[in-house]
């Protein structure tokens, strides 16, 4: 991720770098460890996008063996 700084006191542009191959992208958008780095508070542990370009195609599949050991906001 890398943070820009604005004109605006306390504001910055926040830019993700995607991991690109031929299924499409995948990037955080928003990661605690490295905001903290940046200065910046948050309660968010970390925040992923990704984007398939091709119809039907499967990016991966996860298993958890406990309900709610890795919680999702969809």
């Amino acid at each position: 991720m890398l943070f820009h700084a604005t004109r605006l006191q306390d504001v910055r542009l926040i830019e993700f770098e995607p991991a690109e191959d031929e299924r499409g992208y995948f990037a955080r958008t928003f990661c605690d460890r490295e905001f903290a780095a940046a200065g910046l508070a948050t309660v968010f542990v970390q925040h992923s996008i990704s984007h398939t370009t091709r119809t039907g195609n499967v990016r991966g599949m996860h298993f958890q063996s406990d309900l709610w050991c890795c919680r999702h906001l969809h």
